[in-house]
């Protein structure tokens, strides 16, 4: 099943614990605390964290769904789209990935020491030269992710998350929703300073629409198309926006990341801790358990499955429209049979189309998370797919 294991929330709170008076003395340079430097104090849930290293699974979704390559043409997810394998793992992903990276904000979500850097020294640090940037780098997503250096604390240490939602809005999303939000999001890099930025300043602004219209205004585009003209966006993995849209059951209980990803153990001296190897709910009997206090006697396995499978379907079968309509509107271009102007209304549906298309596909649950959100995306596509088929010439 589709990025199941390599994308589960990234929450890494040390709940379940006592608050202790004083944090290990760092080692490292730059003072971020290890989750090796916490194992003395918390070594129940730094060995659970450690079993994210089993998760070695990996899939290529260019192989998956071939249409993949036509669809990306132009941008490097044609050349590699590959699932990251956890987040022990997000440095070694980031270096071995195909596709191209200059610059040092694809490292942004990768590692704290990353999120220290830019604390420290600012956002010309995302203009860095990639490759100067990441032999600085010691550790993947770690404790100072989601907790700076304070064990029992959870919080958002990325500047570009508390830019843009700072204040208000910040304080009225649940900790354990924010810190894995602050990287399960859409993101862009800005084209002046390259700095990682997010489309919106307000709970309301997190739709896929919202998210549309604020790149429309600002004339943003991450690649235009040889073949077809058009600039297209690429959007990159809407959990935050996706779960705190309307339509999600769990949000509006009160649910958290860390509720449905990350179970409650029990040591061998009694001790309830939260384990921090982040799963599926459907892969930890405790979590199920957790289920079933508000679904019964519901079969989860099967009720999720059923979701999955139905967004799965659909997402292939507008993935494939989506191709032709690509492919159509390239020979449209090349045909030299349409004006410009019939050319940039091709183009409009077809960037609005890929947009709510790629909103859904990249959103790591396959509809578990808010069914009706990746219900509307894909029903939206295929609707613009289908109007727009009037406006080529017979």
């Amino acid at each position: 099943m589709k990025r199941f294991l390599c994308m589960a929330l990234a929450v890494l709170m040390l709940a379940g614990v006592a608050a202790l008076a004083e944090a290990p003395t760092p080692t490292q340079e730059n003072g971020v605390i290890t989750a090796d430097e916490w194992a003395a104090l918390y070594p129940d849930v730094v060995a659970s964290y450690h079993m994210n290293d089993e998760n070695t699974y990996r899939v290529s979704y260019l192989e998956e769904d071939p249409f993949l390559v036509n669809i990306y043409e132009g941008y490097g997810f044609a050349k590699d789209y590959t699932s990251a394998i956890g987040h022990t793992y997000t440095l070694q992903d980031v270096a071995k990935t195909e596709r191209p990276h200059p610059l040092a904000n694809c490292i942004t979500c990768k590692t704290p020491d990353f999120t220290k850097l830019v604390n420290d020294l600012g956002e010309s640090v995302y203009s860095m030269p990639f490759d100067e940037v990441y032999a600085q780098m010691r550790q993947s997503i770690s404790c100072y992710n989601c907790h700076a250096n304070e064990a029992d604390v959870p919080q958002v240490t990325h500047s570009y998350v508390i830019k843009a939602i700072g204040g208000e809005v910040l304080d009225g999303i649940k900790p354990a929703v924010a810190v894995c939000g602050q990287c399960h999001i859409e993101y862009y890099f800005n084209s002046e300073t390259k700095a990682t930025s997010m489309p919106y300043s307000t709970v309301e602004g997190m739709t896929a629409e919202a998210i549309l219209a604020y790149y429309d205004s600002m004339g943003f585009y991450d690649w235009e198309q040889p073949s077809t003209g058009t600039k297209l966006l690429k959007t990159q993995h809407p959990e935050f926006e996706t779960y705190l849209s309307a339509g999600s059951i769990h949000n509006m209980m009160g649910l958290t990341c860390a509720d449905c990803h990350m179970p409650k153990e029990k040591n061998a001296d009694g001790q309830i801790y939260a384990s921090h190897c982040l799963q599926s709910p459907l892969q930890n009997e405790s979590l199920l358990a957790y289920c079933a206090a508000c679904h019964k006697d519901t079969d989860m396995k099967d009720k999720v499955a059923a979701i999955q499978s139905e967004i799965t379907a659909r997402e292939k079968e507008v993935g494939e429209k989506l191709s032709a309509f690509k492919t159509r509107l390239a020979d449209a271009v090349a045909s030299g049979a349409y004006t410009e102007e019939q050319l940039d209304a091709l183009r409009a549906a077809h960037r609005s189309a890929q947009w709510y298309w790629d909103y859904c596909y990249v959103e790591n649950s396959e509809g578990a998370h808010n069914a009706t959100v990746s219900r509307n995306c894909l029903n939206t596509a295929e609707k613009i797919l289908t109007e727009a088929e009037a406006l080529f010439q017979i």
